[in-house]
């Protein structure tokens, strides 16, 4: 089958791979440019996204929206996904299992999207991702740069509206994927 939108869309609307599916109202494959130079990759859906079917659109994506602005960018001119495509039951940390029954769904995004710079946003999504070494307080805020993609773990924003003390850090390595991203631009790679 050949990769596309539509193809991994209805690959994810099928997917039984797991029990998440068994109790959710919608998947939530993700949503924005299809072609972004900046990819945010969070945890899994929580119970608005579930009911909308769209990633990040509860408080934390409402905190997510705005550090993308800040950071001089629009939800429309990045993609935003998560590891797992299923709201887990009372928004708990999907198991490595079911993470990794959504990896394949992760790597075909990867693939359409093209991205440049990944911002990995909290534990879950920089484990899955970058490996179960992997620890957001040590690591935020360092590049790990794998096959010409640099990737920056970084705070969930659920983790600054729970922690506000966080915040500085979370801005200080958002700043630095947007200079990273002007580094790129200002090289050609874009």
């Amino acid at each position: 089958m050949e990769l596309s939108w539509d193809s991994l869309h209805q690959q994810i609307e099928a997917c039984a791979q797991c029990g998440l599916c068994r109790q959710i109202h919608h998947k939530v494959p993700g949503q924005g440019n299809g072609n972004a130079e900046l990819m945010f990759i969070g945890e899994g859906p929580g119970a608005e996204e579930d009911l909308q079917g769209l990633a990040f659109v509860g408080a934390a994506g409402q905190l997510l929206t705005k550090m993308i602005l800040a950071m001089g960018y629009t939800r429309e001119q990045v993609y935003i996904c998560n590891i797992v495509k299923c709201r887990p039951p009372q928004n708990r940390v999907p198991s490595p299992e079911e993470a990794a029954a959504c990896m394949p769904f992760l790597r075909k995004q990867f693939l359409l999207v093209r991205p440049k710079v990944i911002v990995l946003l909290g534990a879950t999504a920089a484990r899955a991702v970058l490996g179960d070494q992997v620890r957001i307080t040590r690591d935020r805020g360092k590049w790990v740069e794998k096959k010409g993609v640099y990737f920056m773990p970084t705070y969930h924003p659920a983790a600054l509206l729970r922690d506000e003390s966080k915040k500085r850090d979370a801005w200080q390595d958002l700043k630095a994927v947007r200079d990273k991203m002007e580094e790129i631009k200002a090289g050609g790679g874009f």
